[in-house]
């Protein structure tokens, strides 16, 4: 894993990530952006397997799911391919058709 995809994964996931963790996972999968989505569904698992709000009356009140969805956000635009990774593939243009113009130039014409 070089520089780029270091701080393009910190970029993703945050500076708390673990840095040996992603390097392994990355050394596991071949590209950041499969690491990034991996790192960021276990995080969501591991949201969804806790209680989506805690109330106690007149002390305290935390609720997750807008956690949960900016992770499901974020997720989605990952999987779209949003925020190129340094390591992506280029993009493939499916547009084989040609839509420049062109200009013919005709020499020697006989008059009639």
């Amino acid at each position: 894993m070089d520089a780029a995809v270091r701080a393009w994964l910190i970029s993703q996931l945050g500076t708390a990530a673990d840095l040996a963790d992603l390097t392994a996972r990355y050394t596991r999968l071949g590209t950041a952006r499969a690491v990034a989505l991996e790192v960021l569904n276990q995080r969501l698992a591991d949201l969804r397997t806790q209680p989506a709000s805690v109330n106690l009356s007149s002390v305290v009140s935390v609720a997750y799911t807008e956690n949960i969805k900016s992770l499901e956000r974020q997720i989605a635009l990952l999987e779209a391919g949003g925020s190129p990774a340094p390591d992506d593939p280029p993009a493939v243009d499916d547009d084989t058709e040609d839509d420049g113009i062109g200009f013919i130039f005709f020499t020697g014409m006989e008059r009639r």
